[in-house]
């Protein structure tokens, strides 16, 4: 005889399926380990997703434009005009020559390597041979 509230074949719940349903394979066929992608540890959030994302192509050639981009008011090269100021002359690595000018910016060793941060908006000062530009503020790297 049954109790009238728990019927003769009560279960306890458990997580595991119904007897003869699998539950879905991972992608791949592979079984996922504990505390793999699809069984994220206690205390983890579930991902997203269970698929992997795709994998970066290869590129084909090489790039046509610069992938990094360059800030336009910044400058790098050596000084090969140096001094107290307020001219200085500089060459980048792609050789272009600029004639600096900033007053107030101290003593700046020739064959020093800096950042420079210009100001194309400055009216140009006659600082000699080179694209003359005003600079703001001078870093010198080594």
């Amino acid at each position: 005889m049954t109790h009238d509230r728990t019927p003769a074949d009560h279960r306890t719940p458990t997580t595991d399926p119904p007897a003869g349903i699998r539950p879905p394979a991972p992608p791949g066929g592979a079984s996922a380990p504990p505390g793999g992608p699809l069984n994220p540890p206690a205390g983890r959030p579930a991902p997203l997703s269970a698929a992997l994302p795709p994998a970066p192509r290869r590129p084909a050639a090489p790039p046509r434009h610069p992938t990094d981009r360059r800030r336009p008011d910044r400058l790098a090269g050596r000084i090969t005009r140096g001094g107290d100021g307020p001219c200085y002359g500089l060459v980048t690595d792609d050789g272009h020559e600029y004639a600096l000018h900033g007053p107030g910016l101290g003593t700046v060793a020739a064959g020093s390597t800096v950042v420079v941060t210009v100001d194309p908006a400055a009216p140009p000062a006659a600082c000699g041979p080179g694209t003359p530009v005003g600079v703001v503020r001078i870093s010198v790297v080594r």
